[in-house]
Parts: structure tokens; C-alpha cells; sequence
């Protein structure tokens, strides 16, 4: 996840902005995805290793990173969102091993999991950089404007925030102003590394599934189907039973501001089927069984049979509104089950339904 706003089209896939979020996050009392305030590197078995970037409070979490080394060369899975972090985990890889990075992998077209690909790149100049093919095109197609626009759209946001506004125009309060203290020098970094980033894209695609032998080590990359974005890919080690999934799989709450809903609970439920012990998320630490994989899974499931259910009373949606469903949905069974007792989780596992419902009857008005 990069931002926290999206522009919906009829296009394959949801299409969202580069930055047009300040205001949900000014507002916003909880953090998106946990607050991760230090880098983590968790030691997943030898040569393989999840970083979790710090949180530099600039209101874009980076998506995590995995890196897998064989005896020849290195796989990496994702790029993460500053190219300064890419930067940071190539000089840690090279402190593991004195082998190339020979893949990295785009596990799909958010940026805030390839923004460090040119930095992967030139550090590594025959790396081959692998995409599933859907997600290749919605990068070509949204990624060039992304990075075009982006500087102008961060400098006009900063120019605001520093006058007590928002990029709306609307005044702040004045806890949103103290808020804004702290968002504004890692907006200020994030400024200077807009204005020198450089789009790269896959140079490798792949349909269904790629399996790659790094040296005594067997990666697979497989596409099980549509879920949070078009091309979704996984990356699965049979040997270590390790599973990276992208944010098919974001902890501790779902990322539900755009994707196929009805089709992600069958993606998760093919990712389920793996002989898996340890799964990296897009986003929040590494979780140790399927356990929130099924819970996840359980959540679309219900919200797709309820606008359903639904549908059914009031005939095709497409002549309908949210408002006509909304209120026949209910998810709060499942508050507990994501948030207990924590009033910040509970309240952004909130806003995440909110957003799942309006998925899953705009997917419904497209059929």
C-alpha cells in the first residue's frame, strides 16, 4: 500500500493515485499498519531474511522486503517504497554475501513495493527485474505520470501544511496542526528523493508461474489469481515452506481500498493450499502459520456473500447504489477477531470494512 485514496476506473484493476491522501492521514488517529518506527530484519532460515522498513512518518509505510540467497545468486522480492531504503538493504545484502541480486521481483504494481527498482539496477546491472504480466502493464500505464507528478503535488501539499491548511484548502485543527509537525520532515526527505527517482520497469514477465534456481535453492513464482491487484504474484520456497505474499496478505488489517474481492478469497484459499510454516506479508511482521490467512480469507468471503444476499433482494446492482447495500452488511463479528481490545485497531479495522463493502458492490455492478 502507497497511499490511502484511489481513483476507481473501469479499467482492469483499480487505479490509485500517487499521492493524494494527506487529509485521511492527518485525521486519521491510528497508524496504517502497525508503527513501525525501526527497520526489523527477521532471520527466516539461512539466506533468507523479511525486512520490515521503518515508518519515517511521511504517511506512505514502505511494503516489506524479502531477501532469498542461493549459492549463485540472490532473489529479492520487492523494492519497497524510498530508493534511500533500497539503498540501505543492498548495502545489508552485501554484508550477507558477496553474490549478485540476479531477480527481483515485483510483487505487483503499488509503489511502494517498486519505487527502489532503478536502484536495484544500478547497483546490480544484470539483474533481471520479474513481473506477472498484468502487473507489468498497469506500471507502464500509471507509474511514468506517478513519478512526473509527484514532486509538484508533494511541494504543493508541504506549501499548505506549512500554512495551516490542508491540500483541499480546508484549515486545520489545531491537533492536526501538531500532527503535522511530525509529518513534515519525513515529507520533506520524501521530496528530494521524488525529485531525482527514475522509473524502471520489469524487464522479466511471466504469465502463471516462473521457477528459478539460484544455487541449491528452488524459488517459485506463482500467480494464483486476481485479489488485490490484476497480477498478484507470490513467492514460494517448497524446501523451507516460506511464503512471501505481497499484499495479498496485509497485517494486522487488511488492505481493502481496492482489488477483486470475490476473486482474492479464492487466491487466498489456492495460497492456503501450500505446505507453508512462515508467510511475509506486504506490510507487518512474519507471521508463523496460516491461522490470519484463514481469518482474512473468512472476512472477504462473508462480505461477498452478504452484498450478495443482498443483490438478490434488490436486482442488479449496477442500477443501484452503495447506499442501497451498505446497511444490509455486517462485519463487526470479526472486530475482535482482527483488533480486540485495541481502540486505534479497532477503529481502522472499522474504516477497512467500510472500504471492503464498497469493493465488493462495485466488482458486483461490474459483472
Amino acid at each position: 500500500m502507497e497511499e490511502t485514496e484511489l481513483v476507481r476506473t473501469n479499467d482492469p484493476g483499480l487505479r490509485r493515485s500517487f499521492f493524494l491522501s494527506l487529509v485521511a492521514l492527518l485525521v486519521a488517529a491510528v497508524p496504517l499498519f502497525g508503527d513501525t518506527n525501526q527497520r526489523q530484519v527477521t532471520k527466516l532460515t539461512d539466506g533468507v531474511y523479511a525486512i520490515q522498513h521503518k515508518n519515517l512518518n511521511d504517511g506512505n509505510p514502505s511494503g516489506n522486503t524479502t531477501v532469498i540467497i542461493g549459492d549463485r545468486e540472490v532473489f529479492v522480492v520487492d523494492s519497497c517504497y524510498r530508493p534511500s531504503f533500497a539503498r540501505e538493504d543492498i548495502a545489508q545484502i552485501r554484508q550477507w554475501t558477496d553474490k549478485p541480486v540476479g531477480y527481483l521481483l515485483n510483487t505487483h504494481f503499488h509503489n511502494d513495493h517498486n519505487n527502489g527498482n532503478k536502484t536495484y539496477l544500478d547497483a546490480f546491472p544484470s539483474l533481471a527485474i520479474v513481473a506477472q504480466e498484468e502487473t507489468k502493464k498497469d506500471m507502464d500505464l500509471i507509474q511514468p505520470g506517478n513519478i512526473e507528478r509527484g514532486p509538484k503535488q508533494m511541494a504543493a501539499t508541504i506549501a499548505a501544511l506549512k500554512q495551516g491548511k490542508a491540500p483541499d484548502g480546508r484549515t486545520l485543527s489545531e491537533d492536526e496542526k501538531k500532527q503535522v509537525q511530525d509529518l513534515l520532515p519525513g515529507m520533506e526527505q520524501l521530496l528530494a528523493e521524488f525529485k531525482t527517482m527514475v522509473y524502471q520497469p520489469p524487464t522479466l514477465t511471466f504469465t502463471d508461474k516462473l521457477d528459478i534456481d539460484i544455487g541449491n535453492r528452488e524459488v517459485q513464482v506463482k500467480h494464483l489469481g486476481r485479489g488485490n491487484t490484476p497480477g498478484d504474484a507470490i513467492v514460494y520456497l517448497p524446501k523451507e515452506k516460506i511464503l512471501v505474499a505481497g499484499d495479498l496478505l496485509v497485517y494486522p488489517i487488511p488492505y481493502t481500498y481496492d482489488g477483486y474481492p470475490a476473486e482474492w478469497v479464492q487466491t487466498l484459499q489456492n495460497m492456503a493450499q501450500l505446505d507453508v510454516q512462515t508467510i511475509v506479508p506486504g506490510h507487518g511482521p512474519v507471521l508463523h502459520d496460516k491461522a490470519y490467512l484463514y481469518l482474512v480469507a473468512d472476512l472477504f468471503k462473508s462480505a461477498v456473500e452478504q452484498v450478495r444476499a443482498r443483490v438478490r433482494q434488490i436486482g442488479h446492482p449496477g442500477f443501484h447504489s452503495l447506499e442501497d447495500v451498505k446497511g444490509s452488511v455486517d462485519l463487526t463479528p470479526f472486530r475482535p477477531k482482527f483488533a480486540g481490545d485495541d481502540k486505534d485497531l479497532r477503529a481502522e479495522f472499522d474504516d477497512m470494512t467500510v472500504h471492503l463493502v464498497k469493493i465488493v458492490f462495485n466488482e458486483a455492478a461490474l459483472r
